[in-house]
């Protein structure tokens, strides 16, 4: 299964993973994929922290770091952490206080409730500044060879000093436009994420972005993302021209997961039905578990969701009320559609070990009814 893009980054096979937690990127990277440690939220501080752990478990192979890079905006217009928290208007946290109070589930104290807001106004408040200094512990370290822009065009900086230190770039895109945007900027790898996958996406679905991409990407290597779980999807993202596959969800049921086991048992119990499009977890329209909290935000009544990165900040206080309580009705989690498809505790390993074994099936039925 070597690609282009295997050969370029020094993989073995092209299964990459997108996760927050640094068990599944080393797991996966040691199985001759490539993990990506999905680490937008973290101080430069914890992220160094993280990719040292990382290193110290793959044997020298190279793994990626996924960021958010909010744009070239100059950093006098940019807000702090603390001016950010002060723009949750109290209606709406007095919306989210009544509905976990209805539903009985104990409140925080104010000191509590206030800690939580600010330290998530610290951690979901993306700035230039953060943006540079955590780009500067992912340079200095010799085992990253990629970095991943989730939001919006890559910004010039980013590129030049990326590719100063022999780093690829790569980027998410949800349309052929946003594809060609970011070729221009000079990105060298695009991940193609349709509808179907979970956290932020567009609205085109995987089947028909994917060639899209590909054809706007105009020789630039096309990572598949967005409803994959199985071989047969690996081996249909390769015939419509992608190089690979970008996976996330999928390793949410895994062993090396920091998923709570409830949370888990959740996702294993859901149907693909039950990952929906909601602007509720950040203002920017995202899938995730369908809960009784999405639920409530979808009232006729209920407030608007705030725009982004207030709405993550906000959420901070429930999410922290919700797992006070072991009440997940009343929290959810990003996950993609092929929720559906996962039923069972798993290992990294075995779900890389089963994909290939099915793409190897699906190439086998593919060559018995082509006709030479």
């Amino acid at each position: 299964m070597q690609t282009e893009i295997t050969k370029i980054l020094g993989i073995e096979i092209p299964i990459f993973a997108f996760s927050h937690c640094r068990d599944v990127v080393a797991a996966v990277t040691k199985a001759g994929g490539m993990g990506s440690l999905g680490a937008a939220w973290m101080t430069p501080e914890e992220l160094e922290m993280s990719i040292e752990w990382i290193e110290q478990r793959v044997d020298g192979r190279p793994f990626s770091v996924d960021l958010v890079f909010p744009g070239t905006g100059g950093e006098d217009v940019e807000k702090t952490p603390a001016e950010y928290r002060k723009m949750i208007p109290q209606s709406h946290l007095d919306f989210v206080k009544h509905m976990l109070d209805d539903a009985g589930i104990a409140d925080l104290s104010e000191k509590d409730r206030d800690e939580y807001l600010a330290e998530s106004a610290q951690k979901m408040s993306m700035t230039n500044k953060k943006s540079r200094e955590q780009l500067e512990v992912v340079l200095s370290k010799k085992s990253v060879n990629l970095v991943v822009g989730a939001l919006g065009v890559t910004p010039d900086w980013v590129v030049k000093e990326a590719h100063s230190k022999g780093l690829k770039v790569g980027a998410l895109v949800g349309s052929g436009r946003h594809a060609a945007k970011q070729r221009e900027a000079g990105v060298d790898v695009l991940v193609a994420q349709g509808t179907e996958a979970g956290g932020s996406v567009g609205n085109i679905a995987s089947m028909v972005l994917w060639p899209q991409v590909v054809e706007a990407a105009a020789g630039t290597p096309v990572l598949a993302a967005g409803g994959i779980s199985r071989g047969s999807q690996i081996l249909a993202a390769l015939a419509l021209g992608c190089q690979g596959v970008w996976l996330g969800s999928l390793w949410l049921g895994t062993a090396e997961s920091d998923l709570s086991i409830e949370m888990r048992e959740r996702l294993f119990a859901a149907a693909s039905e039950d990952a929906r499009i909601a602007k509720v977890m950040t203002g920017k329209q995202g899938r995730m578990l369908y809960t009784k909290y999405i639920e409530n935000w979808q009232k006729p009544d209920a407030p608007q969701p705030l725009q982004w990165p207030m709405q993550s900040i906000l959420n901070g206080y429930p999410y922290k009320r919700a797992e006070r309580g072991r009440n997940l009705d009343y929290w959810t989690y990003a996950v993609g559609q092929v929720v559906g498809d996962m039923h069972e505790h798993t290992t990294v390993k075995g779900e890389i070990e089963r994909m290939l074994n099915e793409y190897v099936e699906a190439l086998e039925k593919l060559q018995g009814v082509t006709a030479y």
